[in-house]
Formats: structure tokens, C-alpha cells, sequence
């Protein structure tokens, strides 16, 4: 059977795959399969502009874009699609993830990426929202969000 949803998680470095791991792997709790690549918007700039330019043609329905640093890689793909793009800023060692929060969120107008929290928060929550995303045309899909909203409040409540 062919797989449903088609959702690419793209990070600028393997670095970053100890943290987007959380990304993938709440995707995967929602039974959905990601397309995880390493790509630089610096150092691999014609491979991210030609994956971006046809992730829609790919059959992608939405790029999660984790980068640290300068973190261009979500804005960049940003730009060269019209799928959503959601950023998760890296944490880094000068400024601690600042520098990688400004850059993803700072997008001129007309291309926006939806940023989240910087690290591990950041990288649970762009599966999240790119589950509510994909749940507004699968019914299915919105009962595995409303059960886990539940198991959210109940796990609160216990603490």
C-alpha cells in the first residue's frame, strides 16, 4: 500500500540529527514516514534549491527545515516552493540558538516558515504541526491528534 502522506525532514548537518530524531520519531508515533535528507542552503546550495524547487512535483506535502547558525536552509527552501516549510532553529554554541531562532524566524514577507522553539521542543512540535496540517484532510489522522492531546492533559494531570 502506498504511503499516505510524504513529509520531508531536511537538516543542514548530521549534527542535527541527534535532536530532529524527536521530529522524525513523532511523526513515525502518527504512523507517518519521513523523507530525512541532509541539506546545506551553504554548503549543498544547488541540491536544496533543486529539492525544494520540486519537492511539490515529488509528491511532498510539506519540508520540516532544521538548520543552526545563520539556519537559512528552511528560508531557502521557503523560497523555492509553495509548500508549508516549518523551521526548527538548531541550538549552537556561541550564542546558544539565538542566532539560528532570528535567522529562521526573521523571513521577508510573502515567504513565510512557520519556526519553532529552538531544539528538541522545537523538533516534537514541527511534527505536530505538520500532523494538525496534513489531519485537516484526514479524518483518521485527526483522531490520532484528539487522542493525543488526551494522553497529553492526562500525563499533566498525573504530574
Amino acid at each position: 500500500m502506498a504511503q499516505k502522506h510524504k513529509v520531508a525532514v531536511v537538516m543542514g548537518s548530521n549534527s542535527d540529527m541527534e535532536i530532529m530524531k524527536n521530529c522524525v520519531d513523532t511523526l513515525k508515533g502518527f504512523g507517518i514516514n519521513a523523507d530525512v535528507r541532509i541539506l546545506s542552503a551553504h554548503r549543498t546550495p544547488k541540491r536544496t534549491i533543486e529539492f525544494a524547487s520540486n519537492a511539490r512535483k515529488n509528491n511532498y506535502q510539506l519540508i520540516i527545515a532544521a538548520a543552526g547558525g545563520a539556519a537559512h536552509l528552511a528560508g531557502v527552501a521557503a523560497a523555492h516552493t509553495t509548500l508549508p516549510v516549518i523551521g526548527v532553529p538548531m541550538d549552537t554554541k556561541a550564542l546558544g540558538g539565538l542566532d539560528s531562532l532570528f535567522s529562521t524566524v526573521q523571513m521577508p514577507s510573502g515567504i513565510p516558515v512557520a519556526c519553532m522553539a529552538i531544539g528538541r521542543a522545537g523538533a516534537i512540535n514541527a511534527a505536530v504541526l505538520a500532523i494538525e496540517i496534513l489531519a485537516l484532510n484526514d479524518n483518521s489522522l485527526r483522531t490520532k491528534l484528539d487522542g493525543h492531546k488526551i494522553a497529553l492533559a492526562k500525563s499533566a494531570l498525573k504530574k
